[in-house]
């Protein structure tokens, strides 16, 4: 059985990712190890955001080429948003033979079968449909309390600022059934905390259900697991998950609502939805709504 091994950088729907990634693979009969010196295939699941998070990673990939100097026959593998961005630069490097962006990890088994003939490998399509609703997420989580449900993909605000639509592609949102069912598993599994995860949950939307729906449907069918959710734009957030969050005591009293700046001039050139007077009347309305 060949091991599998898999550095996460940045946000948490990567690590999310990383959950449906080590899925996949194990279907394929792949087995999960923390020892990098005794993988067969290493990878490391991507950031973009910022240059930081690209530099760090490409110093790692001289690690993980160490590795397979000592070893022949160890692979290589860059997943996520880098992967997504860089595309063939990686593959020409010589250090890489698998990228993979993050709507192609369905195909990472028949990739690696692949890599593993000598010929690199790359998928980087992005996709209008694929939201991985289907599997079951590996936890990582070592505490066992915590866990990560991803309930939308992409994002269509094309910050001026920021790489996410072009890394992670359009919005699509999950079938709300697939979120209550893992909802449902997390909560057969012991985890007392679920956080849901988007881009930009607010702009969930799925047939005639949104977040505000949503955010009560998880709410109910697991009232003693508390939730979460990250992350909200200001625009977006409505009155009705607001409300949502105050008639459930179960949804945690806490809201990550970015600013980004107090000035308009600066917003409008952000391209943000928003003015400084949106932002603070959003504020004002939460501690109304939720005192």
């Amino acid at each position: 059985m060949k091991k599998v091994y898999i550095e996460t950088y940045g946000c948490q729907m990567n690590v999310a990712d990383t959950e449906v990634i080590f899925s996949i693979l194990s279907d394929h009969g792949f087995e999960r190890t923390e020892d990098i010196s005794e993988a067969d295939v290493i990878m490391a699941n991507t950031c973009s955001i910022r240059d930081n998070a690209e530099q760090r990673i490409l110093g790692r990939i001289e690690q993980f080429n160490i590795q397979k100097k000592n070893r022949p026959g160890v692979l290589i593998g860059i997943l996520g948003c880098m992967a997504e961005r860089l595309k063939e630069k990686l593959l020409d490097s010589g250090k890489v033979d698998i990228v993979s962006g993050p709507d192609s990890y369905r195909k990472l088994p028949e990739l690696i079968e692949a890599a593993s003939g000598g010929n690199p490998q790359m998928d980087v399509i992005l996709s209008r449909e694929e939201t991985y609703a289907d599997i079951s997420p590996v936890r990582l989580d070592r505490n066992g309390v915590s866990a990560f449900i991803s309930i939308m993909r992409g994002c269509n605000n094309e910050c001026s600022y920021c790489v996410v639509p072009y890394t992670r592609g359009a919005e699509r949102s999950r079938d709300w059934k697939t979120i209550i069912r893992e909802a449902c598993e997390c909560r057969s599994a012991g985890y007392k905390e679920i956080t849901l995860l988007g881009q930009n949950v607010d702009s969930y939307k799925f047939e005639d259900v949104d977040f505000a729906s949503l955010l009560d449907k998880v709410a109910l069918t697991v009232p003693e697991v508390r939730i979460r959710f990250s992350t909200s734009n200001p625009q977006d957030i409505s009155d009705a998950v607001l409300h949502t969050m105050a008639a459930h005591p179960n949804i945690c009293h806490h809201i990550h609502l970015p600013v980004q700046s107090g000035s308009d001039r600066i917003l409008e050139k952000m391209r943000r939805r928003y003015s400084r007077q949106w932002y603070l009347d959003r504020v004002e309305k939460i501690h109304e709504i939720i005192p």
